[in-house]
């Protein structure tokens, strides 16, 4: 069973039905991957977390023991309720990918435990995964492909978490805000709850787009969009400069995490829209690049690639929860992030 339709999904993870005995849910943003998963894991088990009923396993230990995934799924609850066993799969591992693809079709025809529940949080799968295939074939198995938001679901998003705080924008503030808004779910979520919690929980606020410019910060050519720029070139020294530049103006760690993010967002905006046909130019400038950034964006985009921006994402999601820690070296965490983004940019050729 595709899941495909979005009241299809909401309707599934809300109220799973009882013949179905797996799901796999995958797509190339993590964060809308990971948030359906935890949904789904909520409606299985009453705690996820709970090492008697819940199994939690990643492609590596299927690499370290082939049986683990069947072994796991194969176990009777210790505590009588149901069984999850829940899959983290980020592997690109032909092997791999056919040990998953074989313990889900088993699975789903009921030859383990046919009261456990499988549940498969993975990456892009292409056409050719088998398991994909067997997600797509098997009648007991649910498959729910996740896909980069729409201007309309962002801004959708946006309007339902704001008003439980009792907040709003107009709709030139969040036509605005949504412009600016990183692509990833995970990272935009954040950017949400910084919004609220700048605008003041439950103060009935409704902000205009003047009351926003403070938050939003710095245009694409000052400090912090130069230092990502660099960062993602390949440039240390000079990201370093421009984060440090940017401290004295009154930008801090979060603000240069969220700079890094927001550029990453705009290649992969690019180069999904070039893979699906369209020219790099153009795809640039869908983006939202500005146009004095383009040269270097071009030319950061013929060496990055999708699979190396979802290998740096969880660093810079990483950095911004360590930002917003009590007391922490905010901007000694942005200069790291910044020689992690530049070090993996020298590797490619930047």
């Amino acid at each position: 069973m595709i899941l495909g339709k979005r009241p299809d999904i909401d309707r599934f993870l809300n109220r799973p039905d009882s013949d179905i005995r797996a799901a796999v849910i995958y797509g190339r943003d993590l964060g809308v991957v990971r948030e359906r998963g935890h949904q789904l894991a909520l409606k299985i088990a009453k705690d996820p977390n709970d090492p008697f009923d819940v199994a939690q396993l990643t492609d590596g230990d299927l690499d370290a023991d082939a049986g683990r995934l069947e072994g796991e799924l194969a176990a009777q609850s210790l505590m009588g309720g149901r069984r999850l066993v829940r899959l983290r799969f980020s592997t690109e591992k032909a092997s791999l990918d056919k040990l998953a693809a074989e313990a889900l079709t088993r699975h789903a025809a009921g030859e383990l435990n046919p009261d456990a529940f499988l549940l498969i949080e993975a990456g892009a799968l292409g056409r050719d995964s088998a398991l994909r295939k067997a997600a797509e074939k098997a009648a007991g198995v649910a498959t729910i492909p996740c896909y980069e938001d729409e201007p309309g679901d962002v801004a959708r998003q946006v309007r339902e978490s704001l008003a439980k705080d009792n907040l709003s924008l107009t709709s030139e503030a969040l036509a605005m805000f949504v412009a600016r808004m990183p692509k990833e779910r995970g990272v935009a979520r954040q950017e949400i709850e910084r919004l609220a919690l700048y605008l003041g929980p439950g103060s009935g606020a409704s902000a205009t787009p003047a009351d926003l410019e403070p938050f939003l910060g710095v245009e694409p050519e000052a400090s912090l969009s130069d230092a990502a720029v660099d960062a993602f070139g390949g440039r240390l020294g000079e990201a370093q400069a421009g984060l440090r530049r940017a401290a004295q103006e009154g930008e801090g760690g979060p603000a240069a995490v969220r700079a890094m993010g927001m550029h990453l967002g705009r290649l992969r905006r690019a180069l999904t829209l070039a893979k699906n046909g369209a020219g790099m130019q153009e795809a640039a400038k869908a983006a939202g690049v500005f146009w004095k950034q383009e040269r270097e964006f071009l030319r950061q985009a013929r060496s990055w690639n999708l699979d190396e921006l979802d290998r740096i994402q969880p660093e810079i999601l990483n950095a911004d929860r360590l930002c917003k820690t009590a007391g922490s070296p905010d901007q000694l965490i942005a200069e790291r992030l910044a020689l992690a983004v530049a070090a993996r940019a020298r590797r490619l050729g930047l």
